[in-house]
């Protein structure tokens, strides 16, 4: 194998959600053989925390109809139907087109989604209401998108497009946002740097997202070409059909494809940036990419989050458990918090860490292995089958919603059990 093709085969091996699973797999298996100087499992808590996840479970959905984990559960913030709002302006457009803007939304506001920290909170004009943390990130990213600000064309102000990301500054996010010395945001200039980074990818591939950069776009790549090798392969010619059915993994790996090149930290591989990617002694793997541990977090919550806009627009997206756990402060507070990860020094939260830290990094690790153990010991609580509860479900149900509440019981301000210095674009 010459050096190109090991390098590509490297990269498309780090793009892999089942190397995901791999790696970290790989790394709960030395810690759970007494390996690590971290961390140590105590599944002797496993039924304490199954009990919780289904209990609340149960409160969020007496009828178990769990819906998937996604950007549009924090769309639904406060009971408002913020998607039903977007698609009565939508009105008149094709599937094609109303599923573009759905993906627009989604993706800048998932992008946007990192920790918002515990004092930040957004009071939405049109409801009233004040929403703070994920919901809060996502009620006031949704309002940005309605009011135009993604995009460069007043005529057209429900996409998102290269020229408006371009432009962004801190200042316009910190408005957009209500951010203030009073009312501090995590990560302001993280954030508006990621969108103009988000802007240059746009920019820079017109052959997939149009000389718009609309990345809406990414609808028709994927559902004109499905076995297209690389995206930049995918703009559909003219009289394609459309195809129906898709794998979550698809979209996963056609986001990393396109947009990899945005994140500023992790790791690169023969000069290619792989993004939310990181070195772990007990990672394993072979070649150039040995010893390194994907998550690709906000990547797969994009994913996650991307699945109903293609299902509104009649796409079947299939294989969904192919996607991890999302490795964040929720979920893996869940299992700290739980009890079921155990830090060997008792102090680990006395100081903020860095999301490269061998600490965090098999943290998070952790939280991708044990969250597939947790997986079916809640469906069998719960009585269902892993086609009715697929991960996207247990982690709506669920995990996530789990970790904030232990989190509150345990800390007033509600906030995870780690402190993370975070730049807006990982935590």
């Amino acid at each position: 194998m010459n050096d190109d093709a090991a390098l590509h085969d490297a990269v498309r091996v780090l793009r892999s959600p089942a190397t995901i699973r791999e790696r970290c797999a790989a790394i709960a298996a030395a810690v759970s053989a007494g390996q690590s100087e971290h961390l140590t499992i105590d599944r002797s808590e496993w039924p304490a925390v199954v009990a919780r996840v289904a209990r609340v479970t149960r409160e969020r959905y007496p009828d178990l109809k769990i819906p998937y984990h996604s950007r549009w559960r924090q769309f639904e913030a406060g009971g408002i139907d913020r998607r039903g709002e977007l698609d009565s302006r939508l009105a008149g457009r094709s599937s094609t087109s109303a599923a573009r803007a759905h993906i627009d939304l989604a993706l800048v506001s998932v992008l946007l989604d990192a920790g918002a920290g515990p004092v930040w909170s957004y009071r939405e004009r049109e409801t009233g209401q004040t929403f703070s943390r994920s919901e809060g990130l996502a009620v006031a990213s949704f309002r940005a998108f309605m009011a135009g600000r993604f995009s460069s064309d007043a005529g057209d102000p429900y996409r998102v497009d290269a020229a408006a990301l371009l432009r962004f500054t801190p200042q316009a996010l910190a408005e957009m946002f209500q951010a203030s010395a009073d009312n501090p945001l995590v990560g302001v200039e993280g954030r508006a740097a990621l969108m103009r980074r988000l802007g240059e990818a746009l920019r820079d591939q017109p052959q997939t997202f149009t000389s718009t950069g609309q990345p809406g776009h990414l609808f028709d790549a994927l559902t004109y070409h499905p076995h297209a090798p690389k995206l930049r392969h995918h703009r559909p010619a003219p009289g394609a059909q459309r195809h129906h059915h898709l794998n979550a993994s698809r979209i996963l790996g056609a986001l990393l494809d396109a947009f990899s090149g945005i994140w500023p930290n992790g790791q690169s591989v023969g000069g290619v940036p792989m993004g939310d990617v990181w070195q772990h002694p007990r990672a394993g793997g072979q070649g150039s990419g040995a010893g390194v541990v994907p998550f690709h977090k906000l990547s797969q919550w994009l994913t996650y989050s991307l699945i109903e806009p293609f299902e509104w627009a009649g796409v079947q997206v299939a294989a969904l458990d192919e996607l991890t756990a999302l490795p964040e402060y929720r979920n893996g507070g869940l299992l700290l918090d739980a009890g079921v990860i155990v830090p060997l020094n008792a102090d680990f939260a006395s100081r903020e860490r860095q999301p490269g830290d061998e600490w965090v990094i098999e943290w998070r690790a952790l939280t991708v292995a044990l969250l597939d153990e947790l997986a079916p010991l809640v469906r069998a609580e719960l009585g269902l089958t892993a086609e009715q509860l697929p991960l996207a479900r247990v982690l709506e149900g669920g995990t996530w919603a789990a970790g904030r509440q232990i989190a509150a019981e345990l800390r007033e301000d509600g906030g995870p059990p780690v402190r993370i210095d975070s730049d807006g674009t990982i935590f």
